[in-house]
Order: C-alpha cells, then sequence, then structure tokens
C-alpha cells in the first residue's frame, strides 16, 4: 500500500503493486462527479472539418471534454440549435445568450496540401459579443489530438487566468497479463506508450524536471534496481544498484541529483546521488525505516515517511544532511508526501479509520483536508498548475486511477474495462 509496509514486509508486496492502459490507442474511461462552485457556461461547437477526420479525432468533442473534466466549465448541449456557425461572422448572439451561453467557440479544419492542416479556432464572448482571443495552428493529421488539447489550454488560461492541464501527460504502471509495463499518456489516457516493459514487477515512476527522462525501479535482475531512462531515445542506464534494495527514486527540481532509499547499510535510509551515479551521500541516519523521499520545491528540504516515532508519519531533512523534524501530527498513520509546484501543499496518504485517503496539508498554517473517499487510495501526485492531484485506488478490487481537485470538489475516476493501474505520477 506504501513504501513503509513494503519495507516491513521485506518488499515482498511491491511484486503486487501495478497496473494499467490495456492497448497503447486505448483512452480512459472518465467519469466525473461533483463540479466547481461557479461553473462557467459555454458552447463548443462542431469545427468545419475536412472529410477522414475520426469520430476520436473531432476537436469539438476533444475540447469539450478536456473542459468538462476540469470541473470549471458547464459544457452546453447544442444539439438541439438549428444553426450551428464555425466563423464568427455567422454567430447570432440571441441565440446563445438565450442557451445562457457566457462564452462559445467556433473553428474549421482545412487541407491545406502537402498531408498538412490547418486548424483555427475563435473564443468569443457571447454577454459583449467580441472576440476574445483566435488562433491558428499548421499541423499534420497526426497532431490533430494535441492540438485540441492545446486549445483548450488556451480557453481554460484565458478564462480562468490558471493554466490548463490538457497538453501535459502523466505515467503509471500497467500489468497485462504476467507482464508489467511503465506506459506513458496523454492526461485524458490517450495516446498511451510504453517506456519499458518486463515479465519482473516495475515500480515508482518518477519524472525527471525537464519531463524528458523517467527514473524507476525494476525487478528484472531479480531485486529491485533504480534505473533512468530518456523518452525522447529510449536509452537507459544503472542509477543504483548497491548492496540490498534499491527504491524510491525522486529527483530534485534542478534534475542534477534525485534522492533514493537503500538498504545498503541496515535498514531502510534515504540517500542522494548525482543524476549520472556518481556522489552518493547518506541524508538520514535512524534505526528507523525512513523512505518515500520528496524534495521541496526549493531543494532545500527532503520530506519522507518514518516509522522513527513509533508510527508512520512524514519528516523532513535538509537536502545536505541533518537533523530531522515531523511535519504531520494529526492522526497516526500519514506516508506518501508529494508537494504542490508552488510548495504551499503537501498530499499524503493518510489511515482514516482504517481507510487510505488523500490528504492535503497547508504549510501555512498546518491546516489538513481529506480529499478522497476511497478505501485503499495511494500514490498521490499533482498536476502541473496545482489544481488536481491524480492517485490511484481500487474499485471492486481492481487497480485504477482518480482524481480530485485540490479544494475537494471535482472528482474523477479514470479506469478501463480490464487492467490493474497503479502508481501515477504527473509529468511536470
Amino acid at each position: 500500500m506504501n513504501e513503509i509496509r513494503k519495507s516491513l514486509l521485506s518488499l515482498i508486496l511491491l511484486a503486487t503493486s501495478l497496473l494499467s492502459n490495456t492497448q497503447a490507442n486505448a483512452a480512459l474511461e472518465i467519469e466525473i462527479s461533483g463540479g466547481g462552485a461557479q461553473q462557467i457556461p459555454i458552447a463548443i461547437l462542431p469545427y468545419a472539418e475536412p472529410t477522414g477526420i475520426s469520430a476520436k479525432d473531432s476537436i469539438h468533442e476533444i475540447v469539450a471534454a478536456d473542459l468538462k473534466r476540469s470541473g470549471l466549465f458547464r459544457v452546453l448541449d447544442t444539439r438541439g440549435m438549428a444553426n450551428l456557425p464555425t466563423a464568427p461572422n455567422q454567430i447570432k448572439y440571441a441565440e446563445w445568450s438565450a442557451l445562457q451561453a457566457q462564452a462559445m467557440t467556433v473553428g474549421h479544419v482545412e487541407n491545406m496540401g502537402g498531408g498538412r492542416l490547418k486548424v483555427s479556432f475563435q473564443l468569443m464572448d457571447v454577454l459583449k459579443q467580441n472576440q476574445l482571443m483566435g488562433m491558428d495552428y499548421q499541423i499534420a493529421p497526426t497532431q490533430i489530438r494535441a492540438t485540441a488539447h492545446k486549445i483548450a489550454d488556451a480557453i481554460y488560461e484565458k478564462l480562468t487566468g490558471e493554466k490548463g492541464i490538457f497538453s501535459s501527460r502523466i505515467a503509471y504502471i500497467n500489468k497485462i497479463g504476467k507482464r508489467y509495463a511503465l506506459q506513458v499518456s496523454d492526461a485524458d489516457g490517450y495516446n498511451a506508450q510504453n517506456v519499458v516493459s518486463s515479465s519482473e514487477p516495475i515500480i515508482s515512476p518518477a519524472w525527471s524536471p525537464d519531463g524528458t527522462k523517467m527514473a524507476y525501479v525494476s525487478f528484472e535482475k531479480k531485486k529491485p534496481i533504480v534505473y533512468v531512462q530518456s523518452l525522447t531515445t529510449g536509452a537507459r542506464k544503472v542509477l543504483a544498484n548497491y548492496k540490498g534494495n534499491n527504491s524510491a527514486p525522486t529527483w530534485s527540481p534542478d534534475g542534477s541529483k534525485l534522492a533514493i532509499v537503500l538498504t545498503y547499510g541496515a535498514n531502510s535510509q534515504i540517500y542522494t546521488i548525482n543524476a549520472d551515479g556518481s556522489g552518493l551521500k547518506q541524508v538520514t541516519k535512524s534505526n528507523a525505516i525512513d523512505t518515500e523521499p520528496a524534495y521541496s520545491p526549493d531543494g532545500k528540504f527532503i520530506y519522507f515517511s518514518s516509522d522513527r516515532g513509533g508510527k508512520p508519519q512524514i519528516y523532513k531533512v535538509p537536502a545536505g544532511g541533518g537533523d530531522a523534524s515531523r511535519v504531520t501530527f494529526e492522526g497516526a498513520y500519514n506516508v506518501s508526501p508529494h508537494f504542490s509546484p508552488d510548495g504551499r501543499y503537501l498530499a499524503y496518504i493518510r489511515n482514516d479509520g482504517g481507510r487510505f485517503k488523500v490528504a492535503l496539508q497547508d504549510l501555512s498554517n498546518g491546516q489538513v483536508q481529506l480529499l478522497s473517499e476511497g478505501a485503499q487510495d495511494e500514490s498521490p501526485s499533482f498536476s502541473p498548475n496545482g489544481r488536481v492531484i491524480l492517485y490511484a485506488t481500487k474499485v471492486r478490487g481492481r487497480g485504477t486511477l482518480a482524481a480530485v481537485s485540490s479544494d475537494g470538489r471535482v472528482r474523477q475516476r479514470l479506469s478501463e474495462s480490464t487492467g490493474d493501474v497503479r502508481e501515477p505520477a504527473w509529468a511536470p
């Protein structure tokens, strides 16, 4: 369930911590509950598109799904509208005002020849009857979904003032039959690609700060070894293969180092190591199990899970080593720390009456809020804008991914019809 229990069981349970998508091109099924306090009513109109574009690549459908998934938008049903404009000069604003739309988008896709497409869209203010923004993209047909996500990001940022996350990527571990795979996909689950696969367990994926590399743990040599792999070339190298167990890699904010957990001398302790595999340095020195390191965004501290106080809690230690201090005080069991990008919040897993839930702690005042409602939630990971927390849970005995907004109002469940999904990590 978490690294402390894995260590206590001599990593036996690590072999069962796994996995995800059953097909490389299959999307995760997304179920949404709840919504933002003030949802923006928006009409996403069908684009004028050339023939040959598949339904799954229909730009307006992708944009609508992205915005709806955020919980901040109420995407209006336009199927009953007689007039569906594809350009601003075709809009009859009174009709859309009557539908209670505050904003609307129109657009079109045209062939440019040479295997290129031109995608144009405009975001319109229905109440003021003017254009808020417009963009053109020249793309290959294979870039339709990526372009739709960019459009959704642009709309999201214009109307909320926050950066969108629809063009971002997620990683997770996937088990298909007896094989395990580390996969990377778009944030909506499409375009999943294998980074590495093995007949032995793979765990603990961790993105480099620039999003070009992945650290992870593989049991392919019959023991846990930490690898770093390029996502652009596929080349990989052993980062840590010391005596005992090598686990739980996490990158420093500048990408120059990683914190890892080794049983190099005795019980699990936290070390740092340069990204090239040199410069191993012990950070924590205790008789307890210290594990699950997470760098603070400023790089000054490493937060970690430890049972040094008798029961698992979260502590922090200077990144260069020194005395550790306790961070969590509410509840008898808190593990798996993960920072929001701005460093204001710490997400972790709390045992709440025998149910393991995602908790969020405001580091400025210590206030804690329980966000998830599952019984076996684990591995929280923040979206790049800090708005959403992705985590793993179980539904009817099967591992799946879920997400919750940082205010707890919007919940999503991302699932496949088959498979066992675990250990998600959102790209920077």
